[in-house]
């Protein structure tokens, strides 16, 4: 049986995930108003992983005897006018998803709860992957999205990114 504080944290988790799947939609959105398809679908991905994290830790959460509780998904509220914006927001947002996998993971340590470190163990390689890849983008926008050709080359590139679920991701 999962502590109180960690299982609801957790919930809480669930529902952070399910906005940042809807948050790189309304990011995939944008880019295809803006003829960016490449980017488009990039994000598309991005929402596919998103809800894939959300439904792993409803799984551990079941698993261990817990209700998961479904709130309402919030509005992504922003509104950009470059089309470096969602990329420099989707890195802010990665690092806040860190800093909300680092609390649980925190919670655990002092609760003596080792299996659920063990489960956040590969959420944490995660976020240290998209943050990387959050920067790069902003990084090969900053340098190479102001040239049509050099924006229509990441376009063409972004495009290219299959699906796949992680092999690698803790057991359902």
């Amino acid at each position: 049986m999962l502590n109180k504080k960690i299982a609801a944290m957790l919930n809480d988790q669930v529902n952070k995930e399910l906005y940042s799947a809807y948050l790189y939609l309304d990011f995939a959105n944008y880019y295809a108003d803006e003829g960016l398809n490449g980017f488009a679908h990039w994000y598309e991905v991005q929402a596919q992983e998103e809800r894939d994290h959300a439904l792993m830790i409803r799984r551990y959460l079941l698993n261990n005897g817990e209700k998961v509780e479904f709130l309402a998904v919030a509005k992504p509220d922003k509104t950009f006018s470059s089309h470096i914006a969602p990329l420099e927001a989707g890195l802010e947002h990665e690092k806040y998803v860190t800093s909300l996998i680092t609390a649980i993971y925190a919670e655990a340590f002092a609760q003596k709860d080792f299996r659920t470190m063990q489960f956040l163990d590969w959420f944490i390689k995660e976020q240290g992957e998209e943050e990387t890849t959050a920067d790069d983008m902003v990084k090969n926008m900053t340098l190479f999205g102001t040239d049509a050709k050099g924006l229509h080359a990441l376009d063409r590139e972004l495009a290219a990114r299959v699906y796949a679920p992680s092999a690698t991701a803790p057991a359902k």
